[in-house]
């Protein structure tokens, strides 16, 4: 675990400085697995109708509810390392 932890943490750093903005549904799809491995399923209640960015980012965090921290850690570097890679 100790490995894929630090490409992690590596990956996250590394998303701060990627060449060009990733769309919109990239950067939740980020959000969700960063925030699914750090701190577990989504809680709370679903942000209100006037909080648009805060409801797309809780909705984004919902879908992935139940994965691992491990595979959520995977799936963050995969996509981190995708989006170097120019995909």
């Amino acid at each position: 675990m100790s490995d894929l932890k630090a490409r992690f943490e590596q990956a996250a750093q590394e998303a701060q400085q990627l060449p060009r903005r990733p769309e919109t549904d990239v950067l939740l799809k980020l959000y969700a697995l960063y925030k699914q491995s750090t701190a577990g399923d989504v809680s709370g209640a679903r942000p209100g109708i006037l909080d648009m960015q805060g409801r797309m980012k809780y909705d984004a965090w919902a879908k992935v509810k139940g994965m691992s921290a491990e595979q959520a850690m995977g799936e963050y570097v995969a996509l981190v390392e995708q989006l170097k890679a120019g995909g």
